[in-house]
């Protein structure tokens, strides 16, 4: 078990782990879907979603607007139908009317006295903004995709993220960073010695969700922020 009082910032993964993103997803992509009378279940849909966006942010980066409109293009081209545009941007649109899960809020609000907050997102600039207002709570530092130039599990989110964090004074031994993806994010954070909390909020359901699978060593696991607020000392 990890002194979690040790800790002067938590890093944050937003959707998944912050947004409820797997509902998000699959409310704009399931009407797609069911107007070309595709057939799939969640599951199925979430496993497909996992493999079309890692694809499509690997090699020269693009905007995340463009990452989910490709999404939609793929969805169409594994299961035969042409998207309209308006079903292209299905999922880029939808993006501004994700919700946080119903403990978000609270926990951040409950560890932003104890804690300095940042998040390291794969996002544009102006999507995260939507989510930051449904948040609640002031950032003291964001790192989004778009800043970036490359996409999580790439090491160059990290390594920003923690350059910047140095530069307010806080050495990476003090960084926490709190996520949902194995894939994304426990991995490429444990390999660059950061200390990591695994968000399991996929705890008692089948399968890797949105993100693809992967195995991880975080050094602590809670099923949600509430949980994790819960361990540390006020």
């Amino acid at each position: 078990m990890i002194n979690l009082n040790q800790y002067e910032v938590l890093t944050f993964d937003c959707y998944g782990t912050l947004i409820d993103w797997e509902k998000g997803v699959l409310e704009a992509l399931q009407p797609v879907l069911q107007s070309h009378k595709i057939q799939l279940s969640e599951k199925e849909i979430l496993e497909w979603f996992a493999r079309f966006e890692s694809s499509l942010e690997q090699g020269e980066y693009r905007k995340y607007k463009d990452v989910l409109r490709g999404v939609v293009q793929k969805f169409g081209e594994q299961f035969g139908f042409t998207p309209s545009s308006g079903e292209l941007n299905a999922l880029a649109d939808s993006i501004k009317n994700w919700q946080p899960f119903a403990d978000t809020v609270e926990a951040l609000k409950r560890l932003k006295q104890r804690f300095k907050l940042a998040i390291i997102s794969n996002v544009d600039d102006d999507l995260f903004a939507f989510s930051a207002k449904h948040l609640q709570v002031e950032f003291d530092e964001v790192v989004t995709a778009q800043q970036v130039q490359s996409y999580k599990p790439s090491v160059q989110n990290f390594q920003v993220a923690i350059a910047r964090l140095a530069e307010i004074g806080i050495p990476s031994e003090k960084i926490l960073h709190v996520a949902c993806s194995v894939y994304h994010d426990i991995v490429p954070a444990n390999s660059l010695g950061l200390s990591t909390v695994w968000v399991n909020r996929r705890l008692g359901q089948e399968g890797s969700g949105a993100a693809l699978p992967a195995q991880g060593k975080p050094d602590l696991e809670v099923p949600d922020l509430k949980s994790l607020a819960a361990k540390i000392n006020f």
